[in-house]
């Protein structure tokens, strides 16, 4: 192919070609070409003049049309019988600008941060919430307040009312740091942020009682995990009914069920142990004792443990809500 480019400038392309046997398509299709420079593109005679053009973009950016669409300004304008340019005109004279950004006002919603929270002892860090109860007719509700120690798992207080009001949780957590001796700076309170929760008088009483206040990010339900699990473990219960007679009937399943749930159900996420054992310091001597029963099994009946002695799993060592990066690969517990 370069003998034959050499010899075409001498006898021809289609002679060079022939005498050397190369196809004249191949010959075409390889030869080098040089590129031309692109010419300017001519100037339509229908755009507008430079004056023109900046009398729009001042129109756009003024202080009336600002906060428009183009759209809206061309028909404003056209209503005052004035006519500057096409809506798509518009467009491509703001396109032009670099960098292209938005010219009207946008409310800028805040970057919420992630809240990483951890316990390793009871009250710690507690979360609360709020949930409906079906009341005896369609659109009737009462509200459960219910309070919970993320690391033992047990309810530390629970209010039932008509209402969600943040005078009725603030008495709430007020009666259950009493009752459970919370002391200034030893308490974070972790909720989502529905009215009760973000309200001035909650967040004024947290500061009287030295508890700090932990809130979920807007629309993300994971960020309050202990207390949407404890809220199934009431609604799944068999004994929970579809609907409340009324505000004693509530009552009378709360005041049941609570107690049933602090000392005798066994929570998964505590070693299968139930949530006041772990609160009042007794998950140890617990364990202890399931150890010193599957131990003696073993003994008895070693040929029913192919794989050894059985393990007693202990406790978590900690417990979070959104566990930093560099933890969520151990062994430690990030979930209900």
């Amino acid at each position: 192919m370069k003998a034959a480019r050499e010899l075409a400038p001498e006898v021809g392309v289609k002679a060079a070609c022939d005498a050397l046997g190369v196809s004249r398509a191949t010959f075409y299709r390889r030869q080098e070409t040089v590129e031309k420079p692109r010419q300017p593109r001519p100037k339509p005679a229908r755009a507008l003049a430079v004056g023109e053009q900046e009398r729009v973009l001042d129109v756009l950016d003024s202080e009336r049309f600002v906060d428009r669409a183009p759209a809206e300004v061309v028909a404003t304008l056209l209503d005052e019988g004035t006519y500057l340019c096409s809506e798509r005109t518009m467009y491509r004279l703001l396109a032009q600008r670099a960098p292209v950004k938005e010219r009207r006002n946008q409310r800028q919603h805040p970057n919420y941060a992630k809240p990483e929270l951890v316990a390793t002892a009871p009250d710690q860090v507690w979360s609360w919430d709020i949930t409906k109860l079906l009341g005896p007719q369609k659109w009737t509700y009462y509200y459960l307040y219910v309070v919970i120690d993320i690391y033992s798992r047990m309810v530390v207080g629970w209010i039932l009312a008509d209402r969600e009001n943040a005078n009725l949780a603030g008495r709430l957590i007020d009666e259950s740091c009493a009752k459970h001796g919370v002391q200034p700076e030893m308490l974070t309170l972790h909720s989502d942020r529905g009215a009760p929760m973000t309200a001035k008088c909650t967040a004024q009483l947290l500061a009287d009682l030295g508890v700090t206040q932990s809130l979920s990010r807007p629309q993300v339900s994971d960020d309050n995990p202990f207390s949407e699990a404890q809220f199934k473990t009431l609604k799944y219960h068999p004994g929970f009914p579809r609907r409340f007679a009324s505000m004693e009937h509530a009552h009378a399943y709360c005041r049941s069920f609570f107690p049933w749930y602090n000392r005798e159900h066994r929570h998964g996420g505590i070693a299968m142990l139930p949530p006041e054992a772990v609160h009042r310091g007794r998950a140890d001597e617990l364990l202890d004792q399931r150890r010193r029963v599957m131990r003696s099994a073993f003994q008895a009946h070693p040929e029913r443990f192919p794989n050894g002695p059985p393990v007693v799993h202990d406790l978590p060592p900690a417990v979070y809500i959104n566990p930093p990066t560099n933890v969520v690969g151990e062994s430690l517990t990030e979930a209900p």
